[in-house]
């Protein structure tokens, strides 16, 4: 039995916080004016009634859900599969904005693929997808604003859930900026063919996106959310590869944190894993977009600085070692701990010539700071010595 939801209220719902995460496209129109007149645009809740009947006659035609299953399939890019659904329901039910919106690596709500999306929607888009993902039925809204009765929520919305065994695993959302004159309505029979059709692209989107997150906990810390070892030793050697390929320069950084032993034996292990947590939070932040940071193992972590020479990556480790010396460490917890970071600068070609090569410059460029009293750089500058 399928279950439609027409709303006239929506209580107890809020907007997820990371609307950061929608990359926003420009708005297109969906409907052109007819040249040469001055035509009022039906609304959403008439364009889908005009298109009802052709709809379900369509969605129920053997080749469209085998076109669903075939391409549905054709990829292991979640990303992929979301841009075909919106695609598709674009040319199902014309609105300016189509998303879908599924959980990330992280288990957030984030926009996987949209058309016509802008940021005065994304507050509406929050809000039908998060309901839809809470009721697992479909929500169709002649005026989220007044339904909702949240600030920057406006217009008319049909939102589909995308079912896979049994779970909402992310909503396809259809929304119009401006809001209707009655409630878009889908009978029971079209609601089916719409289900039937979704079906294949959520499994799929679902068996892609739980690929990702395999993938994602292979090559990652779980403590510190950093890259592991693992990952940082496959990406070196691609790196230094390219690197000799091309001619631009490579550089690594290798640092141990100083101090931290006495974390572990003053307030013990749990208060030493939490203050290695908030240095892989720093060393992330100081590291730019393009850069790989892992930790190593222990208190050890390492920075890959991809076309980087050695001005630019004193600079970075520069940036890192004043950031973890100033911060308080543990504050939350009422403790002031204070760590400092000794660092090795590594730079290919100018002393490795291979991934293992710059990995042990950099390691002994580390421990030559440790000799001269911590907290500070050393660049590596021969390679010879090593």
């Amino acid at each position: 039995m399928v279950s439609v939801v027409y709303l006239s209220g929506l209580e107890g719902l809020s907007a997820p916080a990371p609307v950061q995460a929608v990359t926003p496209i420009s708005a297109k129109s969906d409907l052109p004016e007819p040249a040469g007149r001055r035509t009022r645009r039906a609304d959403l809740a008439a364009r889908l009634k005009g298109r009802a009947r052709t709809l379900r006659t369509q969605l129920e035609r053997r080749d469209t859900l085998l076109e669903a299953i075939r391409e549905a399939n054709a990829t292991l890019d979640p990303k992929k599969v979301a841009l075909w659904l919106v695609h598709q329901a674009r040319s199902w039910i014309p609105s300016p904005c189509w998303v879908v919106v599924a959980r990330d690596l992280k288990g957030d709500l984030a926009v996987i693929a949209d058309e016509g999306l802008t940021p005065n929607l994304t507050p509406s888009i929050w809000m039908a997808a998060q309901w839809v993902m809470r009721h697992g039925t479909e929500l169709l809204s002649r005026d989220l604003g007044k339904d909702s009765g949240k600030p920057g929520v406006a217009g008319s919305a049909v939102a589909f859930p995308l079912v896979c065994r049994n779970r909402t695993v992310g909503v396809l959302i259809g929304l119009d900026p401006l809001p209707s004159a009655a409630i878009p309505v889908l009978g029971p029979a079209l609601s089916l063919a719409i289900r039937s059709v979704l079906e294949p692209p959520a499994i799929a989107m679902d068996s892609a996106l739980t690929l990702q997150r395999t993938e994602a906990v292979s090559v990652t810390d779980d403590l510190t959310g950093l890259y592991n070892s693992r990952y940082l030793n496959l990406v070196l050697r691609r790196e230094s590869k390219r690197a000799s390929r091309s001619g631009r320069p490579l550089s690594l950084l290798f640092m141990d944190l100083d101090g931290f032993k006495g974390v572990n034996d003053t307030h013990g292990h749990l208060a030493g894993s939490k203050a290695l947590v908030e240095a892989a939070v720093i060393i992330r932040g100081s590291a730019r977009e393009t850069d790989v940071a892992a930790r190593f193992g222990g208190d050890e972590f390492s920075v890959i600085l991809p076309d980087t020479g050695r001005e630019g990556a004193v600079s970075v480790a520069e940036r890192i070692r004043e950031r973890i010396n100033a911060c308080e460490f543990l504050a939350s917890d009422g403790l002031s701990v204070h760590l400092t970071a000794s660092i090795g600068v590594a730079t290919l070609p100018d002393v490795a010539a291979s991934a293992e090569e710059l990995l042990k410059a950099a390691d002994v460029a580390m421990y030559r700071v440790k000799d001269a009293g911590k907290n500070g750089i050393h660049i590596a500058q021969e390679a010879s010595a090593f």
